[in-house]
């Protein structure tokens, strides 16, 4: 009542919970039971027999053409009354014409009107199975009922519950245990994930001394970290790494940090530390740069780094979704090279982040190519130059063709998502060419300001220096700019078109806490960015003029990089 997207659970830390008493100033004696579920049906069958239900419920083309435009709208579409009194009365046409409409009749039912409910539970019983993608709408916070949520259930099944499905196959077990002890903290969860978690590792118990193994390394992780942290307000630099390397080298870190699985990836044994490549990080919270030495398996290094004090949920939430963009992409035969590297918290502000192997960033690209460090963002040769000096013939070719797909994959995903703060650090290039973004703590259209003003004027980054490895070096290479843009926008219209499975699936993540995900009004952003409420036509007319303005306002985002790299050559 007072936190409609709340759980249903009891808080389980009652002395500091805020309690509500009301009080009613007349009752019956006798209880008021929710009526048994055959007693529903009865009640509906009494209604369906009476005289007042054999009025035909069907609508003609006309009601049925209206019908159809409101179906058609967004989910976060609001219906006025006359709508829902249409889509109530018209519920057997919805049924056989229409089934994935059940939420929106769900959201026109009276649901305190018995009669009303009785008839819904029995149409729920002959309702058409929906596709799983369409089914996870239904156990949104909007849809609360027992037999609504069986319903969905049901229609998940096709894919198996999660529980059974982890018990069956460890890899994702191993990612079902890590998503729910990195929650379990929160009081309106903690009972329910707590449940589930003793649910899995009794069920699972040879997988214990895996998962044991894991807690064990990521505690000590932790308390490194915040050695390292205090270190760092007496010692200078490299006597801080020193005191790091010296703490690693110890036979307590040693055991616990060597030979386990990755908590990223099941498939990876992180063998041995390489101690002396170990580092910490520059920035506030000190992140632990950790590199495992995999010859022993015939593998290269393996790189992870260590989060203490920040909430990695978020980053983790926007790449599934660069996954799910990649997934439908590749569905429509468009590969556009994503990488979507591993993320994964593991405790309460804490996580594991993937290394991407033979990757820098654009900024250090640009500052190894200058020797002012405030030309250096300026110079459009920079990018291209280092893919050469990787590449050569048939490879530069190839390592070419990498970037312009993978470039388009990440200005249509920056775009969709809302995607901000992208300064020169976060976007980083690999050596045969993948670009790829990098820290996604700003999404949603939640751009950064200095001084109320708008850091970023760009829909989504494409800067002079891009255009140039597209176009091979070549001013005016417009065969191959236009094949860009032409990729840009199918891939475009191609998440367009599965506009509502995006929005379900944010609107699923509103009671998770997530900083920039609070309320209906941030999904707003995906609406208007996929331009929801336009035809397909005036929707690609918007975003090529998004487009062009990304391209004509790229000065802008030069001067902030900039900007960033001076004061990224100064700190240094």
């Amino acid at each position: 009542m007072l936190n409609p997207m709340g759980t249903v659970q009891t808080n389980p830390y009652t002395e500091n919970a805020t309690a509500l008493h009301i009080k009613f100033p007349e009752n019956k004696k006798q209880p008021y039971y929710y009526p048994p579920f055959d007693k529903i049906i009865e009640k509906a069958a009494e209604i369906a027999s009476s005289d007042s239900a054999n009025v035909s419920s069907r609508g003609g083309k006309k009601f049925l053409a209206v019908l159809k435009e409101i179906l058609d709208r967004d989910p976060l579409s609001q219906l006025c009354e006359n709508e829902m009194d249409l889509i109530w009365t018209l519920r057997q046409d919805c049924r056989e014409n229409f089934p994935q409409s059940l939420p929106k009749l769900l959201l026109s039912i009276k649901w305190n009107k018995l009669e009303d409910v009785a008839q819904l539970q029995a149409l729920l019983q002959i309702w058409p199975k929906l596709p799983p993608r369409e089914a996870l709408e239904l156990l949104d916070f909007n849809y609360p009922d027992q037999y609504v949520r069986e319903y969905a259930v049901g229609c998940l099944r096709q894919m198996r519950f999660l529980l059974e499905r982890a018990l069956a196959n460890r890899r994702i077990g191993q990612f079902l245990f890590w998503h729910l002890r990195s929650e379990v903290h929160i009081p309106a969860i903690s009972i329910q994930f707590g449940v589930i978690l003793e649910a899995y590792c009794r069920g699972s118990v040879g997988h214990m001394k895996v998962l044991s193994k894991q807690v064990e390394a990521l505690n000590k992780l932790k308390t490194l970290n915040s050695l390292i942290k205090l270190n760092a307000m007496k010692l200078n630099r490299a006597k801080g790494k020193e005191a790091m390397h010296t703490c690693l080298k110890q036979n307590a870190y040693r055991e616990a940090l060597s030979d386990l699985q990755s908590p990223l990836n099941p498939c990876v044994i992180l063998s041995e530390l390489y101690i002396e490549k170990c580092k910490y990080m520059d920035s506030k919270m000190k992140p632990l740069w950790l590199v495992y030495n995999n010859q022993v398996f015939g593998e290269d290094s393996v790189g992870v780094i260590f989060k203490n004090g920040d909430d990695l949920r978020q980053d983790m939430l926007t790449l599934q979704m660069l996954r799910l963009m990649d997934l439908l992409w590749k569905e429509a035969g468009l590969d556009l090279r994503m990488l979507p590297y591993g993320c994964l918290a593991t405790g309460d502000r804490s996580g594991l982040i993937e290394v991407v192997s033979t990757s820098e960033t654009i900024a250090d690209i640009q500052l190894n190519s200058s020797n002012v460090a405030a030309a250096a963002a300026f110079n459009k040769d920079a990018l291209l130059n280092w893919l050469k000096e990787y590449n050569s013939g048939d490879d530069l070719d190839r390592a070419i063709e990498e970037f312009t797909l993978s470039c388009a994959g990440y200005c249509v995903a920056s775009y969709v998502l809302g995607i901000g703060d992208r300064h020169s650090d976060n976007i980083m290039v690999k050596k045969n060419g993948q670009l790829f973004h990098i820290d996604f703590g700003h999404i949603l259209g939640n751009f950064k300001s200095k001084f109320g003003i708008k850091r970023e004027r760009v829909p989504f980054i494409l800067t002079y220096d891009f255009i140039h490895v597209i176009q091979q070096g070549k001013t005016g290479n417009t065969e191959k700019f236009g094949r860009f843009r032409q990729c840009c926008e199918d891939a475009y219209l191609i998440l367009r078109r599965h506009g509502n499975l995006f929005i379900t699936l944010f609107a699923l993540m509103l009671t998770a806490g997530l900083p920039e995900l609070t309320s209906v009004k941030d999904i707003q952003y995906l609406k208007d960015s996929l331009a929801l409420g336009k035809s397909e036509e005036e929707a690609l007319k918007q975003f090529k003029q998004k487009f062009d303005e990304a391209l004509r306002e790229s000065w802008t985002t030069k001067v902030n990089w900039m900007a960033h790299t001076v004061r990224k050559d100064y700190r240094s």
